[in-house]
């Protein structure tokens, strides 16, 4: 998920004169001064499906590296003709290909299920930039990747976009500077390239396979290290729930709905409605941490905060739904629905600024 800073100083600005006005109409209850050297509620359990997500996510990028490996094999066989490759060995190129995307596609919603947590604790969030959100450098510099991508024939790509990203687009073909050029794969033998009928670079897929394996084990000792504080918990809640409206844009924007017509090169594989359902779900693990401290304060809206998540949840998992059995979404209707999904999540993140607030825990920049 791509976020920018502008766009989250915006929200979290929007956030706090939301949770302003809803102090001023609430009821005053004497705010809870915690005691620092007493944790108030347990919150290891996010650690602990973090870390096991983590698990998940790193045999899948293993077996990813592996498969993607084989392929570097192949082409460096053929001197990296990739017409020749083709022509002498298809469909072993082909099943490996196709090996790999299923590789990808494993891992890919292994890091959305932890994403909400990864992306919202500013000790992990440089993991999201690297792995799945960082933009590349040319398209935007603001908001790049930290790395340079240097590729085993020695050619370098500068800040070349997220680990995720770079890997999908080479897989499916949909950016021309990460596939091989001059050859058709008719991989169904109908005799046009279809969608996805295209060869990685190899040395663009291995680059950057290599470093999506390495980054998540540093993110794995990053998250061991890692000690959840309650400012860490509703920090992640409040830059992490509303942020429907991108998602709802970035699926908009891509071939789910805008068909060939779009030019999206990252998100072509999975449906971005898939990827909303499972960071939603990591929120929902971190707020049932927090949850017996909003009902303290308040039990009815403690209550209201994980309805309302739960309904935000349902509301994606309806149109995905929908999207998988054959309907077609418009442009404008993807509009709609992602402002109505984003008018839930602002609502319930209102409430739950409002929740640190009057438990004055503190939510980082």
């Amino acid at each position: 998920m791509r976020r920018t800073r502008r766009w989250l100083c915006f929200v979290f600005a929007a956030i706090l004169t939301l949770t302003t006005v809803l102090a001023a109409c609430a009821p005053q209850t004497p705010a809870v001064v915690p005691d620092p050297t007493v944790a108030r509620v347990d919150l290891s359990s996010i650690k602990t499906y973090l870390l096991e997500k983590l698990v998940e996510l790193k045999t899948n990028t293993v077996q990813l590296k592996t498969v993607s490996d084989r392929y570097y094999s192949l082409a460096a066989g053929a001197n990296f003709d990739y017409p020749a490759l083709w022509q002498s060995n298809a469909a072993d190129v082909q099943q490996t290909v196709e090996a790999a995307r299923t590789a990808w596609i494993a891992a890919s919603p292994l890091y959305e299920q932890m994403e909400g947590i990864v992306a919202g604790v500013p000790s992990l969030a440089q993991f999201d930039v690297i792995l799945d959100a960082g933009a590349a450098g040319a398209e935007d510099p603001e908001n790049a990747v930290p790395f340079d991508l240097t590729l085993p024939d020695g050619r370098v790509l500068t800040k070349p976009g997220n680990l995720f990203g770079v890997s999908e687009s080479a897989l499916w073909g949909t950016y021309a500077d990460f596939t091989a050029q001059d050859v058709q794969p008719d991989f169904d033998g109908n005799g046009t390239l279809d969608f996805g009928e295209a060869l990685p670079d190899a040395n663009v897929l291995k680059a950057a396979v290599d470093a999506l394996d390495s980054y998540t084990g540093e993110l794995q000792t990053a998250a061991q290290g890692w000690q959840p504080t309650e400012s860490d918990a509703f920090t992640a809640l409040v830059v992490m729930v509303p942020t429907m409206s991108e998602y709802f844009d970035s699926w908009k924007n891509s071939r789910f709905v805008t068909g060939e017509a779009s030019d999206q090169r990252d998100f072509v594989a999975i449906s971005r409605l898939a990827d909303i359902q499972g960071i939603i779900g990591s929120l929902q693990v971190v707020y049932q941490n927090v949850r017996s401290l909003v009902a303290s304060i308040d039990t009815a809206q403690a209550d209201q905060i994980e309805q309302g998540l739960t309904d935000l949840k349902a509301f994606v998992a309806d149109v995905h739904a929908k999207e998988q059995s054959g309907q077609r979404f418009s442009a404008e209707e993807a509009d709609l629905l992602g402002a109505e999904a984003q008018n839930r999540a602002t609502a319930i993140t209102g409430q739950i600024a409002q929740a640190a607030a009057q438990l004055d825990i503190s939510l980082a920049d």
